[in-house]
Parts: structure tokens; C-alpha cells; sequence
């Protein structure tokens, strides 16, 4: 049996003794570590044993490790891509590593095969979930020069909502429709109005820096965010100079930045355009008629209205589906046709949406008619 002593700052094994008792002299503390590894090693190659869970002892240290065991980690330049991707697609890390991957390393045609795989997916997904009820969402609404838009997207709860890849989605439906109603053909003596539903919103082209279509941007944001999204409607109003459109969207929430898009959407629970027709703008006249466009934007929100009816028409009360017959919402005492009339101004239509309506779900009643 071997035994032990301490001294010296250390554990030394006593000299073993040979089969007649007599001590064998052991050359060194190195010679009898060899002895001692010898068997071990020897055990080892025939598959006896397995190795002892300890560090790796000064024999084993110029061991290879086993393929595949690699201590060091992906590139510095190559991880900067991997994080460069991420930021500008938000998708995982581990599908943008499949991506570079897939394309040998070119962020660019990294990114392309990222969107075509959610597309894909998105697509997939929004098939599984047509049939849930979307009534949350929001209204958009975008202005430029002498054209005005009012959009509706919606999705099954407010919390996506207020998501920004769902504020996006509008305000690229919003863009979409603004460049369409300015690529058509406009009257030159008076406004125009219009209105798309949804299967017609999904052929229309995003805004800038946007591939594919409204469709495509649909499936997008639906692979991400999981819920049924719809794009339900649309309307437009354009005058040439000499009319007013006012607007005014109410219960608004922060807008998404887009520093790709020329002009971002006002976003909102309610949503008004009114065009009239204005006296010639006047360098003081102008932020009178700004003004007047929001009340009546305010106006059309607050109560809803049916027709624009006529200033002849008889003060009707709080039931009064007429827009110049009923009480001015900010001044009950008058109609909203003594209101407006001291101003020159002649309201000829508008357009009012309220997000999750039951008029909005076929497009029926998302745009009101003058008369």
C-alpha cells in the first residue's frame, strides 16, 4: 500500500517498497510522474477507462482538440455585417446568419433573400388568419400640394396598433394611394374624389425605398406581427386652386419616422376630409382658410354626418344627419351653415372615417356624397 507525507510545502509519495521490503529508490519526482502516467496513457489507447474530470496535466496539454471544437469566434468584420443586417432588417440574428450564409456573404443580396422569405411566410400566415375579426387599427392621413388622403388598416388588437411596423404599414398605404391619385387625370375646374377597398389597395405600389407591392408590405408585416391585418379602405380628395380641402384626424398617436418618405401620415382613431370652395387667397387670408379646414374637419369627426345638405335647409337638432343643418359641434347656438357662410366659403363634400366601423368592412358608407 502507498502512503503519503506532507513536508516541504507539498504532498510526496513515500518510496514504494519491492516484493522483499526493501525501498526502490525513485531518480526524481518527474521520473516517477512519467512511471505513474505510463499505465494510464497505456489503459487509455485500449478503450479502458475513461480519462479523469481534472484539468488537462502537463502531458496532455500538446494534445490536439477534436475537429470542430474550435476555440475562436466569427470574424470582427463579419460580425459587424451580421449586426448591420439586423439593424436595417429587424429580423433574428440567426435568420440573418441563414441569409449571409445562403448568399456568401453580400448583405445586399442578404437582405433581398430575407424579404422574400417573409413574404413568403407572411403570405402563408395571412392566409391561416383571414377569417379572425380585425376591428382595432388606425386611419392615416397624408397631405401634399392640392391632394389629401384618407387611408384605413386594421388588426385584431390596439397593442399592435400602436406597433411601428404596423404605423408603417399605413403610412405606406398612405403613399400608395396619395401617388396614385396623383398619377390619374384630374379635372382642371373642380375636385375630385375617389375611394379604393382593399383587394384594389393591395395592387397599389409603396411609397419610396419600397419593393413589390401594398400586398407584399401586407404579408410583411403580418409574418411579423402575427395578427390578421387588413387594408380596408381608401379615399381621396384633389382641387385645383380657387377650393379649400380641409382635414383633421382625431385620437392621434406618435407617427413612425421614415426618412426615405418625403411626408409622414397623421395617424388616428377618426379620420375627416371637406372640400369647399374658397375666395381668392389672400396673404392674410391664407391661415384664416387653414383654420376654417380644420373646423370643419372637426365638425365632420364630431358628428358625423350623412349629406352636406344646403344652407336652405331648416336647423335641425342633435338627430340632423344634414352637415349644414346641424348644430356647429364647437358652437351649438349656430349650424354649421351660419358658420361658415360670413366666411365665403361653400362646402361641396367630404369624406369621414372612423377605424373599425361596420360601414368599413365592405366599403360601403366610407365615403359620404354631397347633396
Amino acid at each position: 500500500m502507498r502512503s503519503w507525507c506532507g513536508g516541504g510545502g507539498g504532498v510526496w509519495p513515500r518510496s514504494p517498497r519491492a516484493a522483499g521490503g526493501a525501498r526502490v529508490r525513485v531518480a526524481s519526482v518527474s521520473g516517477w510522474r512519467e512511471s505513474m502516467a505510463a499505465p494510464l496513457l497505456l489503459r487509455l489507447s485500449r478503450g479502458g477507462g475513461r480519462a479523469p474530470r481534472c484539468g488537462p496535466s502537463s502531458w496532455a496539454r500538446g494534445l490536439p482538440l477534436p475537429a470542430g471544437r474550435a476555440l475562436s469566434g466569427p470574424s470582427a468584420p463579419r460580425k459587424e455585417l451580421l449586426l448591420r443586417l439586423r439593424r436595417r432588417t429587424g429580423f433574428s440574428f440567426v435568420n440573418c446568419k441563414k441569409a449571409l450564409e445562403a448568399c456568401g456573404g453580400d448583405d445586399r443580396q442578404a437582405e433581398a433573400w430575407l424579404q422574400q422569405r417573409a413574404r413568403e411566410e407572411g403570405w402563408v400566415r395571412a392566409t391561416e388568419l383571414r377569417g379572425r375579426i380585425a376591428r382595432e387599427g388606425l386611419v392615416g392621413l397624408l397631405e401634399e400640394a392640392n391632394a389629401a388622403v384618407l387611408v384605413e388598416v386594421n388588426c385584431e388588437t390596439d397593442f399592435v396598433s400602436r406597433n411601428a411596423k404596423f404605423q408603417q404599414l399605413v403610412h405606406q398605404v398612405a403613399l400608395g394611394t396619395l401617388r396614385h391619385c396623383q398619377s390619374l387625370q384630374q379635372p382642371r375646374s373642380t375636385y375630385s374624389k375617389g375611394c379604393l377597398h382593399g383587394p384594389e389597395l393591395c395592387d397599389l405600389r409603396p411609397g419610396p425605398g419600397r419593393d413589390g407591392s401594398l400586398g407584399d408590405q401586407l404579408a410583411l408585416t403580418v409574418g411579423s406581427l402575427g395578427e390578421n391585418v387588413l387594408l380596408r379602405r381608401a379615399a381621396w380628395l384633389t382641387a385645383p386652386p380657387g377650393f379649400l380641402i380641409g382635414s383633421y384626424v382625431h385620437g392621434t398617436v406618435d407617427r413612425p419616422s421614415d426618412p426615405s418618405a418625403p411626408v409622414a401620415a397623421a395617424l388616428g382613431k377618426y379620420g375627416a376630409l371637406v372640400v369647399c370652395r374658397a375666395p381668392d387667397p389672400t396673404p392674410d387670408r391664407t391661415p384664416d382658410l387653414a383654420w376654417l379646414g380644420r373646423r370643419l374637419g372637426q365638425h365632420v369627426v364630431g358628428m358625423a354626418p350623412l349629406s352636406v345638405g344646403s344652407l336652405d335647409d331648416p336647423p335641425g337638432g342633435e338627430a340632423e344627419t344634414r352637415m349644414l343643418a346641424q348644430p356647429y359641434l364647437l358652437d351649438p347656438g349656430l349650424t354649421l351653415g351660419q358658420f361658415v357662410q360670413p366666411h365665403g366659403v361653400s362646402v361641396l363634400d367630404f369624406v369621414r372615417f372612423e377605424c373599425g366601423d361596420e360601414g368599413g368592412d365592405e366599403g360601403e358608407g366610407a365615403v359620404a356624397g354631397a347633396g
